[in-house]
């Protein structure tokens, strides 16, 4: 059975599994970091928030998660739709129960503990039985057969790859719908950017479970995404189908390194000739 089924409850009537409408977010009562900013992810989809760093994709996923008021901030506008309810007022845990959950950018593990304790620090708000919480484990596993050999080596003296695998199976413990994915290729090598990528891919495909990944390198992302929304400076600037976007010039030229239009010489390429349209 997988994770998607043996969580399964009603659904709304449109096949989305979250919305994000209009929401502005505030830190510290003065600085306005999000702009009207409005997504959909649809139920077993891989959708990719795209944008330089600062650009606020880890405070659109610290707003879905309700992890904002740790760091003095709030969404004071709009609203979040997570499974047909308005999820603004929940507290995280009850988020994570859910079935909504996000990965943090930096792969926070408990360094002091072991792969296989880390992991099942993601089953704490199950209450299902030890017996499932172990069926869920091996499938972890199964998905990443590197922790595995790993499980008894403390989480600290792994490698960047082994801790960002760490901190996406310890959310799968959690039995999750959805995840939230924040910069996944963040300090890794190519090889295992692919390898982590190939694994959501496989997560989506064979246990359901919907992402929404934030990514710097837009690539990547948008090689495994269904579905992109690119923010500048707290704005939806362009959204689009992941094959549209990887198509789009101005996403070729300021996104992916690619040159332009009428681009010929290095002097083209340190200073742009041609702005982005939706600047003009």
């Amino acid at each position: 059975m997988s994770i998607a089924e043996a969580t399964e409850q009603q659904a709304p009537a449109e096949d989305t599994i979250l919305s994000v409408n209009n929401i502005e977010v505030i830190y510290n009562h003065v600085i306005l970091v999000l702009k009207g900013v409005s997504l959909t992810v649809p139920r077993g989809g891989i959708v990719a928030i795209l944008g330089a760093n600062g650009a606020g994709k880890t405070t659109t996923l610290k707003a879905i998660s309700n992890l904002l008021h740790a760091e003095r901030g709030e969404v004071t506008k709009g609203s979040i739709v997570f499974e047909g309810q308005q999820i603004e007022s929940q507290t995280p845990n009850d988020l994570v129960r859910q079935g909504c959950i996000q990965v943090m950018e930096g792969r926070h593990c408990f360094g002091h503990l072991t792969i296989q304790e880390n992991l099942l620090t993601g089953a704490f708000t199950r209450r299902d039985g030890n017996a499932a919480i172990k069926r869920d484990l091996e499938m972890v596993y199964d998905y990443f057969p590197r922790l595995r050999e790993r499980r008894s080596s403390q989480a600290g003296y792994t490698s960047g790859g082994e801790q960002q695998m760490t901190a996406i199976g310890r959310a799968l413990m959690s039995k999750p719908k959805m995840i939230l994915l924040d910069e996944p290729s963040m300090g890794l090598a190519p090889q295992l950017q692919e390898e982590i990528f190939e694994i959501v891919r496989k997560l989506n495909e064979q246990e359901g479970v919907s992402f929404l990944l934030a990514e710097q390198n837009t690539n990547i992302a948008l090689r495994y995404a269904t579905y992109g929304y690119i923010l500048e400076s707290g704005r939806i600037v362009l959204d689009g189908e992941a094959s549209e976007l990887r198509e789009n010039e101005d996403v070729k030229e300021f996104y992916l390194g690619v040159g332009g239009e009428g681009r010929k010489s290095f002097r083209d390429v340190k200073h742009y000739k041609r702005r982005k349209r939706w600047l003009a």
